[in-house]
């Protein structure tokens, strides 16, 4: 059904607008008149019209006039202007106040349909917006928890740190800097028994989210879901540190966080807060709230307030150090062969006589990135595999031979990790593409190939692009087109019959998509010849 409100002073011109659309959409339109400009913005604020007929010369206040003041409270209703004035400033002001069209008085009966066609085909064209923004958000409203769990696992779980980058663009966090809030649900650690822990969980379920909705309503946060008795929380931050007063700040807003909580859930919470990190590091600050809630009692703990953990002594590189094992994990050999060399030649130059200290600290590094490869699947583990190597490093006296065994050792993790990166990536590629060349003529999304292979569908995405240089869509189309070609070669088929033969069950939508792809209609591409 239409709103339609045709304002004009002349009752003959309105008994005929209103004559000609009833009888022509007789069971599509509502209409209500209107002989001023007071009774147009008085009937528009009562009937909120879709589409208003609106003269200009009315006594009182004019139709431009109440054109604007209507604007003001419906931002979506379409105006047509009628004047019996062909007159360019009204015409002018009348489309800077966002009329449709602006009609010369007599208005035929044909103008008048026309207009009213048109105007009914804006407001199904605004409605379907509107309805497509509703569907969005409400998929949003389910798929968001969803991405914002999978974000906060790749930061907790081991082996899922590779995802995070894909989650963040996702989620579209601009800041580099978060820490995590890890909220215990129910009594504390040392006195929940399984029964209880398990009750818990189960009851978290049902309010978990009602949980989403107060947190989110106190801070800027990505939750994740409720697992083992606790909910964890990545909370943004601008800056690579909070200062005392914003620990404070930061304490006393998960004090209320938690007090709003247990006033509308009825259950008991504990707090424990971690550090500010950078977003690849995020998983001291997990480990760091862990270790709060484990060594305090407390209802709200920070980490800084709990017992202080070892330093590095006097200049210690422990950014190389850091560096060294970041690029051994992603593989990357060049990196880890420089800042390796760099730590190697800050042992020799700060501590040239200390043979046994620095032999030690070369062992400590390979067995450290081994433990790595085998973490990461690259390695496997023997009891006597590293045998000769506490012989082999003692006999190493000159500093550029073990500088060499040192690299040996290190480059052999950091290759292993490589391999294995690389064979993973390939393999569930691989398999991708053969299951789309099996399954093009079906409606595979990318979500059933993400599933096939085994991997979330953020990171398939991602590895399918960076693999293959075309997104999963693109390669699906491709794959789909190509086939279609040789189908409109090889035979007589009709354009609807190759259209479902390649998967798409809209021919229309195929024939769309073929000409964009190859610049011709599927007809002219089989009358061209093409190859």
């Amino acid at each position: 059904m239409y709103r339609i409100l045709i304002a004009d002073d002349e009752g003959i011109m309105v008994e005929s607008l209103k004559g000609v659309i009833l009888k022509n959409y007789p069971d599509t339109c509502e209409i209500e008149t209107a002989k001023t400009g007071r009774a147009a913005i008085e009937q528009a604020e009562f009937f909120h019209p879709d589409i208003i007929f609106m003269d200009i010369q009315m006594p009182g206040i004019n139709g431009l006039q109440a054109m604007r003041e209507i604007r003001s409270f419906n931002q979506t209703v379409l105006f047509y202007v009628i004047s019996a004035f062909d007159k360019f400033d009204y015409a002018a002001e009348a489309i800077a106040l966002g009329a449709e069209r602006y009609l010369t008085k007599p208005v035929n009966r044909r103008t008048i349909l026309e207009v009213t066609q048109e105007a009914m085909d804006k407001v199904d064209q605004m409605r379907r917006k509107r309805s497509d923004q509703l569907k969005v958000q409400e998929k949003l409203e389910t798929i968001v928890p969803l991405v914002e769990n999978g974000f906060v696992s790749s930061i907790v779980m081991p082996g899922e740190l590779q995802d995070a980058d894909y989650y963040r663009q996702l989620l579209e966090i601009t800041e580099q800097y978060a820490y995590i809030c890890i909220f215990r649900l129910g009594a504390s650690i040392k006195d929940e028994s399984e029964e209880q822990s398990m009750e818990i969980s189960i009851r978290a379920q049902d309010f978990y989210p009602q949980f989403r909705a107060i947190v989110k309503s106190y801070m800027h946060c990505m939750i994740g879901s409720a697992t083992s008795s606790r909910i964890v929380a990545v909370v943004p931050f601008e800056r690579p540190s909070a200062e005392y007063e914003e620990r404070i700040q930061i304490i006393e807003l998960m004090r209320r966080i938690a007090d709003r909580l247990e006033q509308q859930l009825q259950i008991r919470f504990r707090v424990g807060i971690g550090c500010v990190h950078s977003m690849s590091e995020l998983r001291f600050s997990y480990q760091e709230a862990v270790r709060a809630l484990q060594e305090s009692a407390s209802r709200i703990i920070h980490s800084s307030d709990t017992r202080a953990r070892g330093s590095y002594e006097g200049d210690f590189p422990a950014d190389v150090e850091k560096a060294i094992f970041d690029c051994l994990k992603k593989g990357d050999m060049e990196g880890m062969r420089a800042q390796a060399g760099s730590f190697f030649d800050w042992m020799i130059k700060r501590y040239p006589d200390s043979r046994d200290n620095i032999r030690l600290k070369v062992l400590e590094y390979i067995i450290w990135a081994e433990r790595e490869a085998f973490r990461e699947g690259a390695v496997n583990y023997g009891f006597e595999y590293r045998n000769n190597y506490l012989t082999e490093v003692m006999m190493l006296d000159d500093y550029e031979q073990l500088r060499a065994w040192f690299f040996e050792k290190m480059s052999a993790a950091c290759e292993a990790i490589r391999d294995r990166k690389e064979k993973q990536s390939e393999t569930a590629v691989t398999k991708a593409r053969n299951y789309i060349l099996e399954h093009y003529d079906t409606d595979i999304s990318l979500d059933d190939v993400s599933r096939e292979v085994n991997i979330s569908p953020y990171y398939f995405s991602k590895l399918f692009k960076e693999e293959s240089g075309e997104n999963f869509i693109e390669y699906l189309t491709r794959i789909r087109v190509e086939k279609a070609k040789l189908l409109l070669k090889e035979g007589d088929l009709s354009v609807k019959e190759i259209s479902s033969r390649v998967g798409y069950s809209d021919p229309n939508y195929f024939s769309r998509l073929f000409k964009k792809q190859t610049e011709m209609t599927p007809r002219e591409y089989r009358e061209s010849g093409s190859e």
